[in-house]
């Protein structure tokens, strides 16, 4: 579903993010009535905006890079800025894959300003339906955010940074596998805590995180074979130029 366009990037919300709202709705009416409802729907439109200001500093630095962003696509789990492709330059993957958790420390040291947190506050059992409450939820969520994104799982943005690292010393072909493998068993092992825990939604996150990771690898092998492909047929016709006499002449018609 198509929201607006900001500079060219389409904002785009995949349908099942409206049974998200309606879940979170339906606990907060659960909780505390239509203010409850109302506040807890509030707080996740919220925090989707600062999920999108994060997709958007992906999505700026990678455009200052020459790399093309048509949409954003929000998520239940998340976001995801679509690019074009993904820099082969271990510096410019480090900037873009850095730029998103720099907007979310960024909101919270915008929101610190205006916020302030009691002596004892407990984001566990301090709830306080007030425009407090709600900066304090949103300074949470950022700093999750920012942490999370952190985490070594590829394709996340720590696994990106940790993918361009080793991509310095080794082929990033190589690079990609690597990083990918240490994904799939953080993530693995996020998965298992989650479900212990019985919180379903992290669980769901970490299982895409290993299928994301798994794409991405299959779709930088693909790019790899192909550039080795088109190598050797441009070596064929530079052999065959070569070969080919460099006095010849074409043959006279009488």
């Amino acid at each position: 579903m198509n929201l607006f366009r900001v500079r060219g990037i389409q904002l785009s919300v995949h349908v099942s993010f409206l049974i998200l709202l309606a879940y979170v709705a339906w606990e907060g009416w659960r909780i505390a009535g239509w203010l409850g409802g109302a506040w807890m729907t509030c707080g996740i439109v919220l925090m989707f905006t600062c999920v999108t200001l994060h997709e958007f500093g992906h999505a700026i630095a990678a455009r200052y890079f020459g790399v093309q962003v048509p949409r954003i696509l929000l998520l239940p789990i998340g976001g995801m800025a679509e690019m074009e492709s993904i820099p082969r330059r271990p510096r410019d993957e480090i900037i873009i894959a850095m730029a998103g958790p720099a907007v979310n420390y960024l909101l919270i040291a915008i929101l610190m300003i205006f916020v302030r947190f009691p002596h004892g506050w407990n984001h566990l059992t301090y709830v306080e339906f007030s425009a407090q409450g709600m900066g304090r939820y949103l300074v949470l969520a950022n700093a999750i955010m920012g942490i999370f994104n952190l985490i070594p799982a590829f394709p996340m943005d720590g696994g990106r940074v940790f993918r361009a690292l080793l991509a310095t010393r080794i082929s990033y072909m190589r690079a990609t596998r690597i990083a990918v493998a240490l994904g799939k068993v953080v993530a693995l092992a996020g998965a298992i805590y989650f479900l212990h825990t019985k919180n379903y939604h992290g669980a769901v996150l970490f299982a895409f995180i290993i299928f994301a990771g798994e794409l991405e690898l299959r779709s930088v092998a693909r790019t790899e074979r192909d550039a080795a492909h088109w190598r050797g047929v441009h070596g064929r016709l530079r052999a065959l130029i070569k070969i080919a006499p460099s006095d010849s002449t074409p043959p006279r018609i009488i």
